[in-house]
């Protein structure tokens, strides 16, 4: 497992801001926010990308997130789809691996839906694998299709693409319908990423992203996922991802010094000095 820090953790931090106050807490890897990115490339080159990451020894194996590919239609079916297309380049110049789609499907559901949500899902991971990039399916757990880990293991399953797999957030497998019993779906092949936070205080059907905290300090029982992801043998990224307005506040050096360690005790790693 690779222990990783989400850029949305410290959302009015700059990208670049992240990555230095990050390496300096001792942190390894970070999961890319994609609009930060995009921000600095605004005003800076990719080459300056690969450049910063390489002074602070950063690892990017993975972005989030793309939406917009489901279920959309005319128009913005096109420009969501062009800008995945973008993004997929993106991430092949920056050898980013994994992208996070958003399993985004408001409803009603219907045969008609499901049968574009499937397609759709098949022609994102032929355009992935083409830039041999990942795509990682997160299910939310407020949506109408795909709002638990059977569903969405079964929708990637349908697929049938080595370039499509999981991501596990575990913020919406705690507040959805999933069960502990689901985890047993998920296999070092079917599993491209992991989001870990916490929650303290609010009933899970009340919860929202902005009463995310850090591992360890609130209710939500982490070990049978981390027993789980022992058991399958996963290496790829474990990330903690928080949307609390309140840690934005926090600056990004005293964050990731606190978040990294957070999340090392709770994997069962080792601190590193």
């Amino acid at each position: 497992m690779q222990p990783a820090l989400s850029q949305v953790c410290t959302l009015s931090s700059p990208f670049e801001r992240d990555i230095e106050d990050f390496a300096a807490g001792h942190c390894p890897a970070i999961e890319v926010w994609l609009g930060k990115l995009e921000t600095f490339l605004e005003t800076h080159s990719r080459d300056d990308v690969r450049r910063l990451l390489d002074l602070h020894s950063m690892a990017a194996p993975v972005a989030s997130y793309q939406g917009g590919l489901l279920t959309s239609q005319g128009d913005g079916r096109r420009m969501h789809w062009e800008h995945f297309a973008q993004r997929l380049e993106l991430c092949r110049e920056l050898k980013i691996g994994t992208l996070v789609v958003a399993c985004d499907v408001a409803g009603p559901i219907t045969a008609e839906l499901l049968d574009l949500v499937r397609q759709s899902l098949a022609e994102a991971a032929e355009l992935a694998g083409r830039h041999e990039v990942r795509l990682a399916l997160e299910f939310q757990a407020r949506m109408a299709l795909a709002n638990n880990l059977e569903t969405a293991a079964a929708l990637v399953q349908d697929v049938g693409s080595p370039w499509l797999g999981l991501c596990l957030d575990l913020f919406h497998f705690n507040t959805g319908p999933s069960k502990t019993e689901d985890l047993a779906l998920l296999s070092a092949e079917n599993l491209f990423h992991v989001q870990v936070c916490d929650l303290a205080g609010p009933a899970r059907e009340l919860a929202t992203d902005a009463d995310r905290v850090l591992p360890g300090d609130g209710d939500i029982p982490l070990a049978p996922l981390i027993e789980r992801l022992k058991v399958i043998e996963y290496g790829g990224c474990v990330s903690v991802e928080l949307m609390n307005p309140q840690i934005w506040q926090i600056p990004a050096r005293s964050f990731g010094e606190i978040a990294i360690t957070a999340l090392r005790k709770q994997l069962g790693l080792a601190r590193m000095e």
